[in-house]
């Protein structure tokens, strides 16, 4: 073999070799910068006290490219924030809740257009002119069933005056007495013609234990938590000790959260009993009752990004994660988005001005949580915090996902 033909094979190898370690030394490379915005928006927070603590875990296919715990999971206390802290999840109870409903009906146990009264016969409210509507289960998951929170309503509300609880407030108070007094106030618009975020998930939680005939979180652990190893999400809080203290936004920086505490929002406010969780008489509800670590909820986005594993069929998260509103507005996200079986659904990234790809499917949760899933860029993506409501919406959950995304 002549030199000439050595050196170029030579080369050749080399080539190759570099071929196959370039896509993994540019991802490291593109990880590291990622890891760095990030880190900067998490200390810029602290620093400026909008944020106590948090927990963020960023993964792309599967492989966890960021995870930090910083701040405070109890500021007085100085008790740091720890990776496997427990959050109120708020709002995060809806997916849990969701997909265990999903799997009733994959079983055939319910069906997506059955009327609610099949399950719940008492649940029958009026339109303001006194005609009784239609509502389905389908309606339930896209929030078009006409309910609506009464943190969206002034002080007088109607909600407010039939004293409906939101899910986190009202310590002991029963299921089927919080649907009663749901069911006196008129509905806000006829099912199917609007959207508007709401109790739905409470209600369909009614639905889960009437279709199966057991307590909801019995149902819910059966189908979601159990299969998924999910040890430390759950409607009762096992381990106190990590339990993170929840803030309420104020000035100059967040205040310890107690019982009662209005925090304002829009013409509103969200009432929140942190002791909730802790009273046995408490009803669980499906759209905000549940606690859980940034850990267990990951793993629940994963197995849904990836086809649904062990708790449901590709078909079925497909249908679950897809627009089921048409072109209906979800005012609480403005334009480019629409709304699939419990998350909202980017439709447009121009119009929402979003860095996100179409497609991607994301919601929130009112004690301060934000989360995503691209999956045309194959990340999920959770943040959890103790401070409501700037870890849901504003600036710190905007420059998180900027940095995600190096915008």
């Amino acid at each position: 073999m002549s030199t000439t033909t050595l050196g170029f094979k030579k080369a050749l190898l080399r080539f190759a070799l570099t071929a196959l370690l370039l896509p993994g030394l540019f991802a490291r490379a593109t990880d590291r910068a990622l890891v760095k915005r990030l880190d900067a928006v998490v200390d810029r927070a602290l620093a400026g006290e909008r944020i106590v603590g948090v927990v963020i875990f960023v993964a792309r296919d599967g492989e966890i490219v960021y995870h930090r715990a910083a701040g405070f999971a109890d500021r007085e206390a100085r008790k740091p924030m720890r990776e496997d802290a427990v959050f109120r999840l708020s709002s995060l109870t809806k997916p849990f809740v969701t997909t265990a409903a999903l799997s009733l009906i994959e079983k055939h146990l319910l069906g997506l257009d059955d009327p609610v009264t099949k399950w719940v016969p008492e649940f029958r409210p009026k339109l303001p002119d006194g005609r009784e509507p239609v509502i389905t289960i389908r309606q339930l998951f896209t929030h078009t069933a006409g309910l609506t929170y009464g943190f969206f309503e002034p002080e007088n509300g109607s909600y407010h005056r039939a004293k409906v609880s939101d899910g986190m407030d009202q310590p002991g108070l029963d299921l089927d007495e919080n649907l009663r007094r749901l069911a006196s106030v008129p509905l806000v618009f006829p099912p199917g013609t609007a959207w508007g975020y709401s109790l739905a998930t409470d209600l369909l939680g009614k639905v889960i234990e009437r279709a199966v005939g057991a307590p909801l979180p019995e149902v819910v652990r059966r189908t979601v938590t159990e299969p998924l190893q999910l040890l430390d999400t759950d409607f009762v809080i096992r381990d106190r000790a990590r339990l993170v203290t929840p803030y309420a936004d104020a000035t100059p920086r967040p205040a310890r959260m107690s019982d009662s505490q209005a925090v304002p929002f829009g013409v509103g406010a969200i009432r929140y009993s942190p002791s909730r969780i802790f009273d046995p008489k408490s009803y669980p509800s499906g759209g905000a009752g549940m606690v859980g670590t940034a850990g267990d909820f990951l793993t629940l986005l994963e197995t849904l990004r990836t086809g649904g594993g062990k708790i449901l069929k590709p078909k079925t998260t497909r249908i679950m994660t897809s627009n089921a509103i048409g072109d209906l507005p979800v005012p609480a996200l403005g334009a480019g988005w629409g709304f699939g079986l419990g998350m909202a659904v980017l439709k447009d990234p121009l119009a929402a001005r979003s860095p996100q790809a179409a497609s991607t499917w994301q919601w929130g949760g009112v004690y301060g949580h934000h989360w995503f899933v691209d999956p045309k860029n194959r990340l999920s993506v959770v943040v959890l915090t103790n401070t409501a409501i700037a870890g849901m919406i504003g600036a710190f959950p905007d420059a998180c996902r900027s940095a995600i995304y190096g915008r």
